[in-house]
């Protein structure tokens, strides 16, 4: 993460429960997990976002099933304080900070054959099927916490700006995932699955990210690999950063890349990702899967923030585990502003010209 000059990170197992929300209309508290049972091809993410002083959460729920369709729910429940993170039919409980947390969800899902649909949310949601759902998931962190909250030298707090603001804190860690999933009768059990999860508190706009390119994949207990590149829309070098978990300890990222292979509507299809630390480079290749489109629009009329999650089959040397692909680009003509410079996705161009 981008640490401003003159700062530290301060973790504090007290932060794995709610805060008390700052005055600040957009402040938001909100954790997010993932998890991939890769023998049987299934995966899943989820999100709760409580925003208290707009007196709602925002609750997300997504569920890759192995025939190639998609679970997907999306909801703004009604909250009027900052208490738990229980929204929507969707709950987080810590059992033991920093190594143990049980998400679980009872409620309707929406049931996509395309899961671009959601391109179109209005339509998606008036014309797919709605079946039950629930899961309840329980998952053990098995690599260090990274991240924290940004403070001065001497511990202060900072002063943030809630317009510009994505978070004052924000962890993550790599997790191995136990439990099950139901959906429309089916039952998908998770008994050697892997994961990821974040958590992010303070004043958020989702338009306040220029761009991001996020991969994180927990191939088993003893290897994962978090690369982040973020944009800057003032310019300059892009912002690099992640870790290599390797028996149980972080080798910090000190270089990286992500390349890309488009379709003709700038989704991704497959993607390599180079990870350099101070022990070694590591090449990911990833075949794209499945693509879930989310959008943010500002309320003003203004830009279109874009986020593809992409369910992803990872492979790194002889390991191979089923992972995510998530980019956030602000839209410009349709393009994604992290590919501006592009004339065209590559999928469009002619073979002659790649």
């Amino acid at each position: 993460m981008y640490m401003p000059p003159d700062t530290r990170l301060r973790l504090d197992p007290r932060d794995e429960y709610t805060h008390t929300p700052e005055a600040a209309g957009n402040y938001n508290e909100s954790m997010y997990f993932n998890a991939f049972e890769t023998a049987t091809g299934v995966g899943a993410w989820f999100r709760l976002g409580n925003r208290p002083n707009e007196g709602h959460a925002e609750m997300t729920c997504c569920i890759y099933l192995p025939d190639g369709r998609v679970a997907f729910m999306f909801g703004r429940p009604a909250i009027d304080n900052n208490d738990a993170m229980d929204a929507g039919g969707m709950r987080f409980e810590v059992i033991e900070p920093f190594r143990q947390l049980r998400c679980s969800y009872a409620g309707e899902l929406l049931i996509m054959d395309d899961p671009l649909a959601m391109a179109d949310p209005s339509r998606a949601f008036k014309t797919c099927p709605k079946k039950p759902g629930a899961f309840v998931l329980d998952f053990e962190g098995i690599s260090p916490m990274h991240g924290g909250e940004i403070v001065t030298l001497d511990g202060r707090p900072l002063d943030i700006d809630p317009a510009l603001s994505v978070y004052r804190g924000h962890t993550e860690q790599n997790m191995a995932v136990t439990g099950h999933i139901a959906v429309d009768g089916q039952r998908f059990d998770f008994v050697q699955g892997t994961g990821y999860r974040d958590k992010s508190w303070g004043p958020r706009h989702w338009h306040s990210f220029f761009w991001y390119k996020w991969i994180p994949v927990t191939f088993d207990r003893d290897f994962g690999v978090l690369l982040s590149i973020k944009g800057r829309p003032e310019g300059g070098p892009d912002r690099i950063s992640g870790n290599v978990l390797r028996g149980g300890v972080y080798e910090p990222v000190i270089d990286g890349r992500i390349e890309t292979d488009y379709d003709e509507a700038w989704y991704p299809r497959a993607v390599t990702a180079t990870v350099t630390t101070a022990q070694g480079v590591y090449v990911l290749q990833g075949r794209v899967l499945r693509t879930v489109p989310l959008r943010h629009r500002r309320r003003d009329g203004g830009s279109e923030t874009r986020i593809t999650e992409s369910l992803t089959e990872w492979r790194c040397g002889d390991r191979i585990a089923l992972g995510m692909t998530e980019f956030c680009d602000r839209m410009e003509g349709g393009v994604p502003v992290s590919e501006a410079g592009c004339a065209t996705p590559a999928a469009a161009m002619p073979e002659a010209g790649r």
